[in-house]
């Protein structure tokens, strides 16, 4: 996988319960103690018990649509201009994912830009004119409200836990804490979890295969620099556009390209 641009990076600190990085507030206790958060923490734990590392990214997104009250939830890491999506709790909320790198904007670009999270509440009426052509795509396949949540903080971001319903609302302070606290040790997962073995010895950063298939955009990127001598923005503005008016995803439209099923034209 390709090394993350502008701010995407480690985040400081360890995002854990307990740790010493971010992390939300809440009612407490007299000794600092917080029964939801530690209730949340449980079963966040008990979700990816026994998991292996490349299973993690699509456990905690099903344990955050169990915690809080959300249709669906996607994790994406933020890269060259194109979120890599590392897992989702159903097909739903990784089409919505898709629609984002496909489109190249929406509220996980804005969280990665800010570091805060970003929610909308309404793609059906505000919230659609910060993201038009997104709001009409993601309402199209389901979605009437999203909120996306960065790994990391304002300094440093490494991608986005991004949760949508199939109803206008916010979320409550609650499920917001909750939110954070998924999102917290998502990062940590992403950035933290050792190299996943394999029986014959060898040893394979996890996130490799998650993202491979990926890599086929930016082989579809390549080809297109190559065939029509354009800079990358503008052959991934032309993937990403031919696959919006095709109603396809941008990952979809590449398979096609590098299997010379498919070429981009110019002009």
């Amino acid at each position: 996988m390709r090394p993350p641009h502008d701010r995407c990076g480690f985040p400081g600190g360890d995002p854990r319960p307990g740790g010493d990085g971010s992390r939300p507030g809440g009612p407490q206790g007299p000794t600092g103690h917080d029964p939801d958060r530690a209730g949340a923490a449980e079963m966040i734990a008990e979700g990816v018990r026994d998991a292996r590392p490349g299973e993690i990214p699509e456990r905690l997104c099903r344990v955050a649509v169990r915690l809080l009250a959300v249709a669906g939830a996607s994790v994406s890491l933020c890269g060259e201009a194109m979120p890599v999506r590392l897992g989702a709790s159903g097909e739903e909320a990784a089409q919505l994912a898709e629609i984002q790198a496909t489109v190249g904007d929406g509220p996980c670009f804005d969280a990665v830009r800010e570091g805060i999270p970003v929610l909308a509440p309404d793609l059906t009426g505000r919230d659609a004119r910060r993201w038009p052509v997104f709001a009409f795509a993601a309402t199209a396949a389901g979605a009437r409200a999203m909120y996306s949540l960065p790994l990391g903080d304002s300094r440093v971001t490494v991608g986005t836990l991004d949760l949508h319903r199939a109803t206008p609302g916010g979320l409550t302070g609650r499920d917001l804490r909750r939110a954070q606290l998924v999102a917290g040790v998502m990062a940590r997962a992403v950035t933290a979890l050792p190299h996943e073995e394999y029986a014959d010895g060898r040893d394979e950063s996890w996130l490799s295969g998650l993202t491979a298939e990926h890599d086929l955009v930016y082989q579809a990127v390549g080809m297109t620099m190559a065939r029509l001598g354009i800079d990358a923005d503008e052959a991934l503005a032309r993937l990403r556009g031919h696959a919006f008016a095709q109603g396809r995803t941008a990952l979809e439209l590449a398979r096609d390209v590098v299997a010379h099923r498919e070429e981009l034209e110019g002009g």
